[in-house]
C-alpha cells in the first residue's frame, strides 16, 4: 500500500511505517499533519489516479524531528 502525493512543490510516495524527509515544513515534532493533495494511491492490485487528486484520498504523518 502507497500514496504519491504534493507537499510544497514536490512529490513524495508515502507507505505505512516508511519515514519520508520533507522540506520547509513548520511542525512541531508529536503533532500530527494530513496531506489532502493526493496524486496516486495503490493497495498493491488495484491503482487509482487522481485527475488531478484522488477524491477522499488523505495521508495522515506524525513529525518525528526537524532538521536539516
Amino acid at each position: 500500500m502507497y500514496a504519491v502525493f504534493r507537499a510544497g512543490g514536490k512529490q513524495f510516495r508515502a507507505e505505512p511505517g516508511k519515514k519520508i524527509r520533507i522540506p520547509s515544513m513548520a511542525v512541531e515534532p508529536g503533532e500530527s499533519v494530513t496531506f489532502d493533495d493526493i496524486l496516486l494511491t495503490s493497495d498493491g492490485k488495484d491503482v487509482q489516479v487522481g485527475a488531478p487528486s484522488v477524491k477522499g484520498a488523505k495521508v495522515k504523518a506524525e513529525v518525528v524531528r526537524n532538521g536539516r
